[in-house]
């Protein structure tokens, strides 16, 4: 039996972004940071720094623990 591989996304960030209708890209301007970073941060590639995570929670008008929760997936 293979080990699966267990990755962390934030799912309450893909939802603010949703619920607020804003698009990734422009998120990812006003962070600034490109779009496929951003994109690697919300599913669970990379890691935002403190920075990211404080300015993003700003952004989105929210609670930065809220926002970076952490759900596991399985790969």
């Amino acid at each position: 039996m293979k080990n699966k591989a267990v990755k962390t996304i934030y799912v309450n960030f893909k939802t603010r972004l949703f619920s607020l209708g804003i698009k990734q890209n422009r998120l990812a301007q006003r962070l600034g940071i490109d779009e496929a970073h951003l994109s690697r941060i919300i599913n669970g590639y990379r890691t935002p720094t403190p920075p990211i995570r404080a300015k993003a929670a700003e952004l989105l008008q929210c609670d930065s623990d809220w926002l970076f929760e952490e759900t596991s997936l399985e790969e």
